[in-house]
């Protein structure tokens, strides 16, 4: 059935501004996004921040791993001049600090990518921000992971992200996809835009009560396609240009 998605800046706009950063998420808003999708790790010190890397070499210039730095280390990093001299400055910023930032009635889709260590420091930064639970996805590759949240954070929703492998057929199969969503309690898939991602997959999900979230997708065409399946959310580093070209309303409580 067709829908009307809604439109995830992927790391903030981040085709036109640095990636996982304040500038970056302030940029997809302005141009219409109905939420971000960013990624958060552990530092040394056990404060969440928003870094894609283990690294911090692609997007700051200095080899620092973030697992054994400490915040203060991390920021006085420039997190912007890689993507132009506009944004010099950039820094790298915490999940507290990208809570603040969230408009009302905005989403943001909390992509994980350590461990179970990360989940308490997690629980204590949402809960002293105070944001609706509705407005958060949480989204993990690590099974595992997810079945962790959905125990500590049972108020929350969580999705499996699931990328494919074509070797003579889908691997993981569409059955496997849905076996593993029923295992481990999840809410939803956070699906790479794969031909195995069809009407009869969708159909399968909505029969379970589950969400259909994709990525990455800055194709209008491709993303027409989704529309058509009726996914949820479709995440693109062009949320303004994605949104003109789909010709969607500006504004979604």
């Amino acid at each position: 059935m067709p829908s009307t998605p809604l439109i995830i800046g992927h790391r903030g706009a981040s085709r036109d501004a640095p990636e996982n950063t304040l500038a970056s998420f302030r940029l997809a808003f302005a141009q219409g996004a109905d939420g971000l999708e960013a990624d958060f790790r552990l530092t040394r010190d056990g404060r969440v921040v928003c870094l894609h890397d283990a690294g911090t070499l692609r997007t700051a210039g200095e080899n620092l791993e973030v697992a054994g730095a400490t915040l203060a280390q991390l920021q006085r990093l420039d997190a912007g001049r890689w993507k132009g001299e506009q944004w010099r400055g950039e820094r790298i910023p915490t999940l507290s600090q990208v809570l603040e930032l969230l408009p009302a009635g905005k989403r943001l889709f909390i992509e994980l990518k350590c461990g179970a260590e990360i989940i308490d420091p997690l629980s204590a930064e949402l809960a002293r921000a105070a944001v609706p639970a509705d407005r958060i996805r949480f989204l993990a590759f690590d099974h595992l992971l997810v079945a962790a949240l959905k125990q500590r954070l049972p108020d929350h929703r969580a999705c499996w992200l699931c990328d494919y492998r074509w070797r003579g057929g889908w691997h993981p199969s569409a059955g496997e996809v849905l076996s593993r969503l029923a295992e481990i309690g999840a809410d939803g898939l956070a699906s790479r835009d794969r031909a195995i991602l069809d009407a009869s997959l969708v159909v399968q999900l909505r029969q379970r009560g589950l969400e259909i979230h994709v990525w990455t997708v800055d194709s209008a065409k491709d993303a027409r396609r989704l529309c058509g399946l009726g996914v949820d959310s479709i995440m693109t580093n062009r949320p303004g240009w994605l949104r003109r070209a789909l010709d969607l309303p500006q504004e979604r409580a």
